[in-house]
């Protein structure tokens, strides 16, 4: 077994991807420093603040003796149906919108074929790109978000997919959504448009527009949206793409039956009701956003546009930005360093409590101050 190599065994495309690094765990910073579970600000995975809604909450514990049980996914489905004014057979469940973005790569690209994305947009685009072989085409930004002009003219004859993350992660940039459909419209029909609206719910109702309508108009479009942000159950894992009936059914014929378990259902199934927590969650949220621009504009940094519930900031240089994540985490406080994002003089902070928001600025303070 000595000469034994699995880089023999697997294809090149996979043996150089680069895996997706996840924001620091507070376990991780509790072994790593010793500071106490409870003293720790986790300000770095755009998590809801108040956790997941009572409702959710309710319907989870209630799930829990069903758990031998395979689940039964279509209950889920007529809910996410009924939210979001679609039928049934226009819905593709995932195990995170992280899933259905894979769906949608395993589905459509395959070798020789060619994506198109932006530059400092989501890292899972390139990753679930060069998993299935592909080629992704990644597009200089504009002023950190899209460049849809440009990102239409990348588009080839080999292009099957192209990625519009809408606000962007992790800048918070949003491209309005006249342009959006502007750029829908420009792009041959049979190419697949991707908008990924993980963070759709947190835009002011000045900048929203009922996305999902487009679909009846342009039938190679996907929405991806999750549960992971807004309702607050990142650690269950549910997404849902929605496409038109062909596009969802070619993608269920990917999708594992049973990628989005028993508890995931229940809770997910309650917290599209739960509009008391919703309205709580966007009040936290838009109060938070000022109080971080507020706070970071005061220290002299400048902000990336804020349209989701993180705020994007620059520091002096990249040695600057990695000093100062160390000095965060020494203190019990976890951002987002960008380097992997090539913004490595970029940090993250996602919208936390008042008080965590406020014992961030401290820190920040104290060390600008040394």
């Amino acid at each position: 077994m000595a000469d034994f190599d699995p880089n023999n065994l697997v294809n090149q495309y996979i043996a150089n991807l680069v895996p997706y690094h996840p924001g620091k765990p507070i376990d991780e910073l509790v072994r790593e420093k010793g500071i106490p579970a409870e003293r720790i600000a986790k300000l770095a995975s755009n998590e809801n603040p108040l956790g997941m809604s009572p409702k959710a909450r309710a319907a989870l514990e209630s799930a829990l003796g069903e758990l031998h049980r395979y689940p039964e996914q279509y209950n889920l489905i007529q809910a996410i149906a009924a939210h979001t004014h679609t039928k049934s057979e226009q819905v593709v469940l995932g195990n995170g919108s992280n899933d259905v973005l894979d769906l949608i790569a395993r589905t459509f690209l395959n070798e020789g074929a060619e994506a198109v994305s932006s530059q400092y947009a989501f890292a899972i685009y390139q990753i679930a790109t060069q998993s299935a072989g592909a080629r992704n085409i990644i597009v200089p930004a504009k002023q950190y978000g899209h460049d849809l002009a440009a990102m239409q003219k990348a588009i080839m004859p080999q292009t099957k997919v192209v990625w519009i993350a809408n606000p962007n992660n992790p800048t918070g940039t949003f491209e309005p959504y006249a342009a959006v459909k502007q750029f829908i419209e420009s792009v041959p029909p049979e190419v697949i448009i991707v908008l990924d609206e993980a963070y759709y719910e947190y835009l002011p109702e000045t900048s929203r527009v009922n996305t999902v309508e487009w679909l009846a108009e342009h039938p190679n479009l996907i929405i991806v949206r999750t549960f992971s942000k807004i309702y607050g159950l990142a650690g269950l894992r549910v997404g849902y793409g929605l496409a038109s009936p062909e596009i969802a059914n070619l993608m269920n014929r990917v999708r594992h039956p049973f990628n989005v378990n028993i508890a995931a259902i229940a809770a997910a199934t309650a917290a599209l009701t739960d509009y008391a927590f919703i309205v709580k969650t966007l009040a936290v949220i838009n109060d938070g956003r000022e109080q971080l621009l507020k706070g970071l504009n005061k220290l002299g940094l400048e902000c990336l546009p804020a349209y989701g519930n993180f705020v994007t900031f620059r520091l002096q240089d990249a040695d600057t930005a990695a000093t100062v994540n160390e000095h965060l985490l020494k203190q019990g406080v976890i951002v987002r360093p960008l380097a992997g994002y090539a913004m490595p003089e970029f940090l993250r902070v996602t919208i936390g409590l008042p008080v965590e928001n406020e014992r961030f600025l401290s820190v920040l303070a104290a060390f600008q101050a040394v």
